[in-house]
């Protein structure tokens, strides 16, 4: 009547061969050597450092995440180092909420 039909010997022996090499390629794509992790700094670069400030009004848009991989550095030290530059008058707040803030360079 009515269910799935039973699979045959051979179409049987075809899957658990399909099945096998696939966990085989599986294997050899995890096998790779690990990914080297940087430490990330703790630091701020200096906010008062004209090169660095020369380099942040480059920059289009500056977000926490954008400085943060630019100068491998937490982000939350990113944050701070923004305010640091706000204070300074390097780059003027945007748009912002609670858990992101855009911010844009500063015209001289």
């Amino acid at each position: 009547m009515g269910g799935k039909k039973k699979v045959g010997i051979k179409q049987m022996e075809k899957q658990q061969v399909k099945e096998d090499e696939s966990k085989e390629a599986k294997k050899k794509e995890k096998a790779g050597p690990p990914k080297e992790r940087k430490a990330t700094g703790i630091m701020a670069p200096d906010a008062k450092n004209d090169k660095i400030v020369g380099e942040i009004k480059k920059m289009n848009i500056l977000t926490p995440y954008a400085v943060a991989t630019r100068y491998n550095i937490r982000i939350s030290t990113a944050k701070d180092f923004l305010e640091q530059l706000e204070a300074n008058g390097a780059v003027q707040l945007v748009s912002g909420s609670h858990n992101l803030k855009i911010y844009k360079p500063a015209a001289s």
